[in-house]
């Protein structure tokens, strides 16, 4: 059988780090993918928002500089 030596750990002691270390490794991995997704779902919020800006911007510069043959012409003639 298997004799642990006095100079360092036991068995089952160092089983018991690495069990500990599996777990917070899980507990920390389900935290970055929550993070991930987190991150994706804003991301995808901030590109719609910035596909509706650019359309409204879009919208106005067509207003500001409309073509001036559309345009009536002013009062004065």
């Amino acid at each position: 059988m298997f004799k642990a030596s006095s100079a360092g750990p036991s068995l089952e002691d160092r089983i018991t780090e690495l069990e500990s270390r599996v777990a917070f490794q899980e507990l920390t991995l389900s935290e970055l993918s929550d993070a991930l997704a987190e991150a994706r779902m804003e991301s995808a919020r901030t590109s719609e928002q910035l596909v509706r800006a650019l359309g409204d911007l879009k919208q106005l510069r067509g207003l500001l500089y409309a073509d001036p043959g559309v345009e009536p012409p002013p009062p004065h003639y």
